[in-house]
């Protein structure tokens, strides 16, 4: 598949200038479908196969494709509903004691603020640290972690389009002693990821954004080095070794972060929407993003916030009154949003055109 084909797949073009895919990307057809046929088959083919077995298979398979998609094992990969999801479930899963400290990024969304938010009300203390322009002070950042228990960081910044040096942060957070959780949700479905390279002890994401996958399917992945560091407080049936007997005995794999009875016919999109991205491949999507989005900046000016040089395809820019912009932009048919800074963001993805890009700079 090429990006005409990917663009040709997704009812959304035809009705719209879409560049809002860092929120959450538009499913083309056959993901769509993936979801619709998963779900039909589990609910109607019951005698063929009961609903906990179609449910296992389907399970089964997104744990295989994820993984491979990230460079991870199967069975170091729990199927979670969002990035946020994931997020909240580790938070929940550290036996915290007070005195114990935290350090995100003031780059983090609210999936990777509010599980900590919740903590430091029990006594964990939380340090937030700034990251100027989207990017990591590594000689601040080293100080920070010093005794911290966890770290939170995001992979890029969803309100610059920063890439963050995540190895080399993990690095020294575990230099330091410090658990690392990485949300990798702006990372997925637009570049390569290899968690093995990161080095972290848990990544999160979500299907949703740039895989263009159904909402629901989300994926947790956690080194199995540092799988007894978590103790799930969210548990259920399939959390468990044996949920009928006497005691509790977590899966010595990542299912222990999976609870029981959930929505499995998203994960059957969540599948199609990663063979999708990868038939289109990784290095075409990247190469075709760094092209729209060299095109949207040169006519920016000194309004572009994010990087002159190709980083991602979020592209955030300054304007008098964002709200007022935002609602202009949807009157003319392009989708774009405001930031919480003030600012506004284009995502651009491998199935926009330049055409599109030109729209928005023309608004401008």
């Amino acid at each position: 598949m090429n990006s005409a084909e990917l663009r040709a797949s997704i009812p959304v073009c035809e009705s719209c200038m879409y560049l809002n895919t860092g929120a959450s990307g538009p499913g083309p057809r056959p993901v769509v479908e993936a979801v619709v046929e998963a779900q039909r088959r589990h609910e109607f083919d019951a005698c063929e196969t009961d609903h906990y077995t179609a449910a296992a298979g389907i399970r089964d398979d997104a744990r295989e494709v994820v993984a491979g998609h990230i460079g991870a094992d199967p069975e170091d990969v729990a199927l979670v509903a969002s990035t946020g999801d994931g997020i909240s479930r580790l938070a929940n899963a550290v036996d915290w004691e007070p005195g114990d400290r935290v350090v995100r990024t003031d780059l983090e969304h609210p999936s990777g603020v509010l599980p900590w938010r919740r903590l430091a009300e029990t006594g964990v203390e939380v340090t937030e640290l700034a990251c100027p322009d989207g990017r990591l002070p590594m000689d601040v950042y080293r100080d920070a972690v010093e005794d911290a228990r966890l770290v939170c960081l995001s992979s890029e910044s969803w309100v610059h389009g920063t890439r963050l040096s995540v190895a080399e942060a993990v690095e020294i957070a575990h230099d330091a002693g410090a658990l690392v959780v990485v949300d990798a949700v702006q990372t997925v479905g637009q570049h390569p990821i290899d968690v093995a390279e990161w080095g972290a002890d848990a990544v999160c994401a979500s299907g949703h954004k740039w895989l263009l996958g159904p909402w629901g399917a989300g994926f947790l992945y956690v080194d199995p080095d540092s799988l007894d560091a978590f103790r799930p407080r969210h548990i259920g049936y399939r959390s468990a070794v044996d949920p009928t007997g006497d005691r509790l005995e977590y899966h010595p794999d990542a299912r222990r972060f999976e609870v029981s009875t959930d929505a499995v016919a998203p994960y059957a999109g969540l599948v199609e929407a990663i063979e999708t991205i990868e038939s289109v491949g990784l290095g075409t999507i990247e190469s075709r993003i760094e092209r729209l989005t060299d095109r949207l900046k040169s006519s920016l000016g000194d309004r572009l916030v994010s990087p002159d040089d190709y980083e991602s395809g979020l592209v955030v820019f300054e304007v008098d009154d964002a709200t007022g912009f935002v609602s202009r932009a949807d009157d003319a048919g392009v989708v774009v949003r405001d930031l919480p800074t003030g600012a506004v963001r284009a995502s651009v993805h491998a199935f926009n055109t330049a055409e599109e890009i030109d729209a928005l700079a023309d608004l401008l």
